[in-house]
């Protein structure tokens, strides 16, 4: 009567009892299968995962969330920041096409490029100038998303607003870089 009240009481009986064999899997599909065949299940169900992830996904469908390339020298960043600051600029074209999902694309390609090489030379500048170009850091890309999101939304007026909001946070954060 206790093992019906209790679940652990039934936890503890069950762990108690022994295996079933895979003979008895076969006659009764609501036996558990053992532990070495769930093991190599779940192994296998996990590497297709991986394999599928990683054959399946394209930096440009999505944000890219690391922060800085390892090993990503302050010169490679300073180079690297223009060309993609250039192309993060060149999305006008596909905006004023209303080319919208290529403009998302294209933005987020080169935004994440961006991110890495602008966040490696803040984590290189003095700590006294941190909080100011982590602020102008934000401000660029909370406009890049906020184009984002209007470009998926087709909506017009926001995509401009959003647009010249990076021009001007882009042309702020480019000037405290390299204007020291």
């Amino acid at each position: 009567m206790n093992a019906l009240k209790f679940p652990q009481n039934q936890m503890a009986a069950a762990a108690a009892a022994p295996a079933p064999s895979s003979f008895l899997h076969t006659l009764h599909p609501l036996t558990k299968p053992s532990s070495t065949t769930a093991a190599t299940r779940r192994s296998s169900i996990l590497l297709t995962s991986v394999l599928l992830w990683t054959q399946h996904t394209k930096s440009a469908a999505a944000f890219d969330f690391r922060l800085t390339v390892p090993d990503q020298t302050v010169e490679e960043a300073e180079s690297g920041i223009r060309s993609h600051a250039q192309s993060l600029i060149g999305v006008k074209d596909l905006l004023a096409a209303e080319s919208w999902r290529e403009a998302q694309k294209l933005l987020r390609r080169s935004s994440a490029l961006l991110k890495q090489d602008v966040y490696t030379m803040i984590q290189a500048s003095a700590s006294a100038e941190r909080p100011r170009l982590r602020k102008l850091y934000a401000d660029l890309f909370n406009a890049v998303t906020r184009l984002d999101y209007a470009a998926r939304d087709k909506d017009r007026i926001r995509v401009w607003e959003s647009y010249r909001t990076i021009l001007l946070s882009l042309d702020d954060i480019l000037s405290a870089l390299f204007n020291k």
